[in-house]
This record gives C-alpha cells, sequence and structure tokens, in this order.
C-alpha cells in the first residue's frame, strides 16, 4: 500500500478551496464525527484563532486519497511538566480532539500520522492527545497499532460527560430521565415566564437572519458571568469572528442548529450546536441572567431536547460539558467517556532517545504524584 503523510501548513491560504474540498470529502466519509476538525470550524478556527501557537495540519494518505487528518502544535510543557511535547490542537473553542480518519482506513490512516511524527524534526517529546471518545473507533485503532508498533501508551486522564442518545421522543425521554419534582417545577417557570409577556421558541431557518443571531448570541453571552470573566465570545474580536465564520460556514453546509427563546421579541436564552454525520456538539449556550429566577438555560434545553429528538437525521449529540455539569447531567441521562493519551514518538539516533527518555519522564512523575497522592 503506498502510504504518505505531510505537514500543510496554514499559511499562504493552505486550506483554500481546494484543500477545503479535499477535508470536506474526508469529513463525510469520516469513521468518527468531529464538527471542530469538520472544513467548516477548522477553516474559521485557523483563520481567526491560529496565530499562535504555529498549527501544523499533518495529512496521512493512501496514494492520492487523503485518509486522515490531524491539526498539531508544539508544546512548551505537559501539564506541570517543563517537557515540551507535540499535541492534538485544541483552542479554547474546540471540545472534541479525534482527527478525522476515513472509516476503513483507521489503523492506515493512524499508521501515516504516527510516521510523519516520528520523522518531524520540529515534533519533541511524545504526543499528548486529548478529547478522544474512549469508546470511539480512533482510540480503538490507535490502540492496537501501539501494541503492534511495540509504541509506549498511557492513558494520562478520562472523564465522563454528558450526551444524547436514545430512540425516545422528547416528551417520553423528559418523563423518563428528568425527577417529576423538578419537570413540575419547569412548568411551573414556563407559566411565570409567559405571564411577563410573549414567549417565542425559534430555530434558525433563514440565512439572512444570521448576523442578526450571531450579534444577539454574542450580546447575551457577554452580559453573563462569562463577559465579567473574560471568557466571552465577544471579549475578544478573534473569537467573535471565529464564531460568525463557523457559524456562517455550518449555515451553508447545512450543519448548524441554533435555538432561541425570545420574550417580547427580545432573546433571553440561545444555544449553538454543529452537526457532523449522524451527531451534533452542543457548542455554547447563553441566557438573560437576570432572568435566572426562570431558568432559561434549563428552557432552552428542554428546547433543544424536542428539536433534536424530533430531528430524525440526528442521533446523538454530545454535551461537550464538563465532569458533572449540574444542570445538563440532569437533563441527560446517557455519558461519553473522553479520554487523555501520551502516545510515546519514536525515530532515529538522539532524536529516538530523547523522545523515550521524555515518555519515560513523564510517566515516571505521574506514577510517583500518584503515590504521594495516595499517601497524602
Amino acid at each position: 500500500m503506498d502510504m504518505a503523510s505531510h505537514p500543510v501548513p496554514i499559511s499562504g491560504r493552505a486550506h483554500g478551496p481546494a484543500q477545503r474540498a479535499r477535508w470536506a470529502s474526508l469529513a463525510n466519509d469520516a469513521a468518527e464525527a468531529n464538527a471542530f476538525y469538520a472544513p467548516d470550524m477548522l477553516c474559521a478556527a485557523l483563520d481567526h484563532l491560529a496565530q499562535v501557537p504555529a498549527v501544523r495540519l499533518i495529512e496521512s494518505c493512501n496514494g492520492s486519497d487523503l485518509i486522515g487528518l490531524l491539526p498539531v502544535v508544539v508544546l512548551p510543557s505537559h501539564g506541570r511538566l517543563p517537557l515540551p511535547c507535540a499535541a492534538n490542537w485544541m483552542h479554547d473553542h474546540c471540545f472534541f480532539g479525534a482527527p478525522l480518519i476515513r472509516k476503513g482506513q483507521e489503523m492506515a490512516a493512524w499508521r501515516g500520522l504516527l510516521a510523519q511524527l516520528d520523522a518531524a524534526e520540529w515534533a519533541p517529546g511524545f504526543l499528548h492527545l486529548q478529547g478522544l471518545d474512549a469508546a470511539g473507533a480512533n482510540a480503538a485503532a490507535l490502540e492496537a497499532l501501539c501494541v503492534e508498533q511495540r509504541r509506549g501508551r498511557r492513558e494520562v486522564h478520562r472523564y465522563d460527560r454528558a450526551m444524547l442518545r436514545s430512540e425516545l421522543d422528547a416528551e417520553r425521554y423528559w418523563e423518563t430521565h428528568v425527577r417529576a419534582k423538578k419537570r413540575k417545577e419547569v412548568r411551573r417557570l414556563q407559566k411565570r415566564l409567559a405571564d411577563m409577556g410573549a414567549v417565542e421558541q425559534r430555530m434558525l431557518t433563514d440565512r439572512a437572519e444570521l448576523p442578526h443571531w450571531c450579534a444577539d448570541f454574542l450580546a447575551l453571552e457577554a452580559s453573563g458571568w462569562k463577559g465579567r470573566e473574560g471568557t466571552a465570545l465577544a471579549c475578544r474580536a478573534g473569537d467573535a469572528a471565529f464564531f460568525r465564520a463557523a457559524c456562517a460556514a455550518a449555515f451553508d453546509a447545512g450543519r448548524l442548529h441554533m435555538l432561541r427563546i425570545d420574550l417580547d421579541g427580545r432573546a433571553i436564552a440561545m444555544l449553538a450546536n454543529f452537526r457532523h454525520g449522524s451527531g451534533a456538539f452542543s457548542f455554547k449556550i447563553a441566557f438573560d441572567e437576570e432572568l435566572g429566577r426562570f431558568s432559561p438555560g434549563v428552557l432552552i434545553e428542554l428546547a433543544n431536547l424536542h428539536a433534536v429528538q424530533g430531528d430524525p437525521a440526528i442521533e446523538w449529540m454530545d454535551s461537550c460539558a464538563a465532569a458533572d455539569h449540574p444542570m445538563i447531567d440532569s437533563l441527560w441521562g446517557e455519558r461519553r467517556t473522553i479520554v487523555q493519551y501520551r502516545i510515546a514518538l519514536h525515530g532515529r539516533g538522539l532524536a529516538r532517545l530523547g523522545r523515550g527518555l521524555a515518555f519515560a519522564l513523564a510517566n515516571g512523575a505521574e506514577a510517583l504524584a500518584a503515590r504521594m497522592k495516595g499517601q497524602s
């Protein structure tokens, strides 16, 4: 089999129409969905979020066929350890890190990606892979290849986050997974909110409304605690531009899923989801904190539940939430296990020796910390 892999620089519009079309073809046939690395979001991130650190786009090919794509950066440290390493690129607004790998070519694609990193003089230490699905096709193929190549592989961290995957309709799901007391409280809040004015739930369907919806979302998110802490998308021009560009590209590709609840024509809760394949990723949620007594975040998630379960094209949705999230964990019953791996890199001569030492040092420091924690 003719295998090749090479890094694509992001300068010089390397992700122009031709390159984007190649990535779109790969994304459409991906073994594992990842909206964050599909061209809609990836190209928007490269345009607006990739100034520092430099991003290398590693492609794995079978002849002229693209079978794998992994965005990679070099990190100056690994957690608290002063060990530089290569890592899959997960910017502040990326919540899943599985590379795009063509279905049925998982082992071959990983073989090409890792061979590229083994040969790269710029790739120090080891490969730190973040945000993978422990039960996904990427993790399974990677484990098998590491065994085949006698390549070191270490699980660094794992946690469970909420996921929506059910054949139940929205009402049945709501009754099955949410406590009766909470359901009663939500009905009461809906009635109280309706007493305040005209309440309307809407999904974005008109391309002409997209700029207005994006502006409303950015303003709503910035009005709350994220704005006060400087983490809202609107707090940085690049982040806001990324959001607008990603939403526009995804809408044009039929992959944007955006909802809002209005009170007397004013947005009080909004959320944006990005679809890929048969699934979707819950990207961001924003709501009016001054109306917190009505739990607008829960109300928009209830609207989202109806929208997702009522759409036969969406089989599942990843919450992209932190572990033990108090709100979404109480509404969605399924869980997705997210893992991080440390993968040894090979090479030749001193490079191989240095990488082996870095991998061993990281493993040893981790084992020592675990022992010390167990003794405390």
